[in-house]
């Protein structure tokens, strides 16, 4: 399976330690992910929850940068309605040339109306200051100048002195979970990561293979440079010497983890349909992944089979599983199940 890559996904949640040592342990997972060879890993972007303790990814993949040398850094994603995107122009250029060339830009609107409304963002308007940020965003990394009149943003003949290391861009990415989110996705050439069970899973990345190939050759891919698009399918998962031992740490870890996805929705007396408390209901579902290396390489060959993906996105940090915990979980992943893929 020589077009398969795996990749780490990262909400860096909150634990019960400093955050100085837990931004410590973190990088030195990332590490733990470049030498074993992953290719990019992927932070959150949250705010004012426990579920992202780094609300500025580029802060943290400036840090990660240093510490890291083949690894793309991919933030899944940036929030373009909370940005100014004149300003984010700029960190993107720096940060691609402080990793050496090896930043890739995810950007969405935000799925959590409250965490918009704190920063004064309106929820039914936010997908149309994404669609028109990331315009902006696009035009200012490819250009010398930048002229934009539009409903929520404005900029009159910018001269951009910073330029991406990479041409024409860094590599664009989205995540799906509508129908309208695969087609934003496919047709701009943007790699995708979407999640759910495998047979819903199947249907969409065979719609987004379509329209990619469909729009491939169109003036408005923001990938051009990129033959073959990642498609993604982002998974928890825990990995441990015996599926018992495995399943008796994973399962409180993921409650935890409903916790802080949650927290902010409980808060305002509201619920989410996509998430469960329960790790067979989220077994069951297909979006966690736990057992012994053995149990693991045959759920991520039958996601990689009948899902139609080619990049799995493992979240090996969660919940409040240790940095020993993570670490252990992802050294088995990399030294007993990914050299069957890879």
């Amino acid at each position: 399976m020589s077009d398969v890559a795996f990749g780490v996904f990262d909400h860096l949640e909150r634990l019960d330690q400093s955050l100085g040592q837990f931004y410590a342990d973190r990088i030195d997972l990332i590490k733990m992910a470049d030498t074993a060879g992953f290719y990019a890993y992927h932070p959150a972007e949250h705010h004012a929850t426990p579920l992202g303790m780094a609300p500025s990814p580029n802060v943290f993949l400036a840090a990660a940068a240093q510490h890291t040398q083949r690894i793309r850094l991919a933030p899944l994603l940036y929030l373009l309605p909370l940005y100014n995107p004149l300003r984010l122009i700029e960190e993107i250029c720096m940060l691609d040339h402080l990793s050496n060339g090896r930043l890739e830009v995810g950007v969405g609107r935000g799925v959590s109306p409250y965490e918009l409304a704190y920063f004064e963002v309106p929820f039914l308007e936010s997908q149309a200051m994404f669609t028109e940020a990331l315009d902006v965003l696009v035009a200012g990394l490819r250009g010398e100048r930048l002229s934009h009149s539009g409903k929520y943003y404005q900029c009159t003949d910018m001269p951009l002195e910073l330029h991406p290391q990479q041409t024409p861009n860094p590599p664009f990415w989205h995540g799906v979970t509508s129908p309208r989110s695969l087609e934003f996705a496919a047709t701009r050439g943007m790699h995708m990561v979407g999640g759910g069970p495998i047979a819903g899973l199947k249907e969409v990345t065979a719609n987004y293979r379509a329209l990619w190939a469909q729009h491939r050759d169109s003036p408005g891919n923001l990938n051009p440079h990129i033959e073959q698009t990642k498609i993604g399918a982002l998974r928890h998962i825990f990995v441990a010497e015996t599926d018992q031992e495995a399943e008796a740490i994973a399962r409180p870890a993921y409650r935890k983890f409903y916790e802080n996805i949650m927290k902010l929705w409980i808060d305002f007396g509201t619920t989410h349909v996509f998430f469960t408390p329960d790790l067979d209901i989220a077994r069951k579902g297909d979006v966690a992944i736990v057992g012994s290396p053995s149990s693991v390489q045959d759920q991520i060959a039958r996601l990689l089979e009948e899902g139609g993906c080619n990049y799995p996105v493992l979240a090996f940090a969660w919940g409040d599983l240790s940095a020993a915990q993570a670490q252990k979980s992802l050294d088995l992943f990399a030294s007993k199940v990914m050299p069957a893929f890879v």
